[in-house]
C-alpha cells in the first residue's frame, strides 16, 4: 500500500491513513509513504539555495518544514511519543544543515548531497506514521528503505539493481510480515551497495512500492492518491471524467506516459515483469474501488478507454532524398539524439521523412545544428500530444475517421498509430489541446452524445 504525499499531507490525513491500513490489516500490508505534500520541493529548493552560495538562507528557509512535522506529531502522539519524534527531527534538522553547508563549499557533490538531503521528507514521514500505527494498537516498525532498494550511482535517479533489491526486501520485509508486524517504508530512497544515500527520480515512491511488491510477490500493489482511480481525460480538462474500472499494463503504461499523472510510468514494469495487478485507490473515498490494472481486461463497448494529452511539445521534421533506399539513415538520426541525451516519444516517417515529438528541448540547438548534416530541418514549438487509448483500437474501423471528424477544423501535424493495437497519437497546436480533448471526450464518452441515454 503506497501513500503519496496528499495522503499524509498533515494529522488528519495521517489518521485516515491509519484507518485505511487498519481496516486491511488481514491482508498483511506493507506500507510505503511519500513525504508530506510540499516538503520534498522545499527540500529540492533548499539544496539549489545553498549550491548558490547561501546555505545559512537554505536551511532557514526549511524552519516551516521541521515545524510542520512537529505540530503534526502533536496532533496525532501521546506527549511521550510526540518529545521523541521531535528528537528526531531536531537531530534530522542539525543533519541538513551540515549538508547544506557542504553544498556550498563542495560543488562537485552537490547530486550527492543533494539526494542524502531530500531523503529525510520520506525518512520522517515514515517514522511518524509508524510511531502513529502503534499508538493504533498496530505491531509496526519503520524499515529504512536504503537497507531494501539498492541503486547505481546515479544520484537524484539512481537506478535499482533489482537482483540485490529483491534479497535484501524480502531478507528485511518477510520476517516482519510473518511476525504480524506492519513495515513502513520511505519511498523514492535507496542506496548504493556502498551505503550511499541515492533517490529514484519524481514519482519513485510509486516505483517503491511496485518493486517492493514484486519482491514479497504481494497480491495486489495499491497506489493510494486523491482522486478515484485512472479517469477517462484529465479532470481538470474535463470535470465529467469517469473512472476507468479495469486496464491492462499496456493501457496504463501508454497513458501514463502521454499525460495520466496517476501512475508513473516505471511503475507498471515490475508489476508487468511479476503478473501482480496495481489497483490506483482514493485515500480520500477508500470504499471506492478505483482501477484496477492488470494482464487481463475487456475491450471497452466504446472501444477507447481514455484519452490522455501532454503539452509543452515540440515537433521536429527531418527531409531528405538520402533516405530514399538507403539504409543506415534512420541510425544516423536517432545518434544525434543519445548523443545530446534528449529522449524522442512519437516517431512517423515516409519514405523521404521523419517526424518526431520532444517534451525537452533545451539542446534542440545543438541538436538541429548536427541534424542538418542528414537533410533539411524544420522545428515546430508549442505543440501538444493527445493519445487515444484502448485494447483492440486498431481492429475497430471507423476510429481514426471518427476522431478526425470530431476536430476537423483543428490542424493535425503529426499522426502515429502506436506499434500495439492501443494506442493512435496525434499533435495538435498547443492553444486548442483543451478544446480538442473535450470534444473527443464528450463524442467517446458522453452518454447522450452516443445515443445510450
Amino acid at each position: 500500500m503506497k501513500f503519496g504525499g496528499t495522503s499524509v499531507a498533515d494529522a488528519n490525513a495521517f489518521k485516515n491513513v491509519a484507518s485505511i491500513v487498519d481496516s486491511r490489516r488481514q491482508t498483511r500490508p506493507i506500507v510505503v509513504v511519500s513525504a508530506m505534500s510540499g516538503v520534498t520541493d522545499s527540500l529540492v529548493a533548499s539544496t539549489v539555495t545553498a549550491g548558490s552560495g547561501q546555505p545559512d538562507s537554505a536551511f532557514a528557509s526549511l524552519g516551516p518544514v521541521f515545524q510542520r512535522h512537529k505540530t503534526t506529531d502533536g496532533e496525532l502522539l501521546a506527549s511521550e511519543t510526540a518529545s521523541s519524534f521531535a528528537d528526531r527531527v531536531n537531530a534530522t534538522s542539525e543533519e541538513i544543515r551540515k549538508l547544506l553547508h557542504l553544498c556550498a563549499e563542495y560543488p562537485s557533490l552537490r547530486s550527492e548531497l543533494h539526494d542524502s538531503i531530500v531523503a529525510n521528507g520520506e525518512l520522517l514521514s515514515s517514522y511518524l506514521l509508524a510511531l502513529f500505527l502503534q499508538e493504533r494498537g498496530f505491531k509496526s516498525e519503520q524499515v529504512d528503505a536504503r537497507r531494501c532498494i539498492v541503486t547505481t550511482n546515479d544520484y537524484t535517479c539512481a537506478v535499482p539493481l533489482m537482483e540485490e533489491t529483491f534479497v535484501r526486501t524480502t531478507d528485511e520485509l518477510l520476517p516482519l510480515v510473518d511476525a504480524g508486524v506492519v513495515p513502513v517504508l520511505g519511498g523514492f530512497i535507496g542506496s548504493t551497495a556502498e551505503g550511499r544515500t541515492t533517490t529514484l527520480g519524481r514519482g519513485g515512491s510509486d516505483y517503491t512500492a511496485a518493486i517492493v511488491g514484486a519482491a514479497v510477490a504481494a497480491e495486489e500493489i495499491q497506489i493510494w492518491t486523491d482522486v478515484t482511480g485512472v479517469l477517462t481525460a484529465d479532470p481538470r480538462v474535463v470535470p465529467e471524467a469517469q473512472t476507468i474500472e479495469r486496464l491492462s499494463y499496456a493501457e496504463a503504461a501508454e497513458l501514463a506516459y502521454f499525460g495520466a499523472k496517476v501512475l508513473h510510468p516505471k511503475t507498471i514494469q515490475p508489476a508487468i515483469e511479476n503478473g501482480i495487478p496495481v489497483r490506483i485507490c482514493n485515500s480520500r473515498a477508500p470504499a471506492e474501488t478505483g482501477t484496477l490494472v492488470g494482464a487481463q481486461t475487456e475491450t471497452s463497448p466504446r472501444t477507447i478507454k481514455a484519452i490522455a494529452h501532454k503539452s509543452g511539445v515540440t515537433t521536429v521534421q527531418i527531409s531528405s532524398a538520402r533516405m530514399l533506399g538507403a539504409y543506415g539513415f534512420l541510425r544516423a538520426l536517432f545518434e544525434v539524439f543519445e548523443k545530446h541525451r534528449t529522449v524522442v516519444d512519437v516517431v512517423t516517417t515516409s519514405e523521404v521523412s521523419v517526424s518526431l515529438s520532444l517534451d525537452d528541448a533545451s539542446s534542440l540547438p545543438a541538436i538541429v545544428c548536427e541534424l542538418e548534416k542528414l537533410g533539411t530541418v524544420r522545428v515546430e514549438k508549442g505543440r501538444a500530444i493527445i493519445c487515444v487509448v484502448g485494447e483492440g483500437l486498431r481492429g475497430t474501423p471507423g476510429i481514426a475517421a471518427k476522431v478526425f471528424s470530431t476536430i476537423s477544423d483543428i490542424n493535425v501535424t503529426l499522426i502515429s498509430q502506436g506499434a500495439s493495437s492501443i494506442n493512435f497519437t496525434f499533435a495538435i497546436e498547443e492553444e486548442r489541446v483543451k478544446e480538442a480533448v473535450q470534444r473527443l471526450h464528450h463524442e467517446f464518452f458522453d452518454q447522450r452524445a452516443m445515443g445510450m441515454v
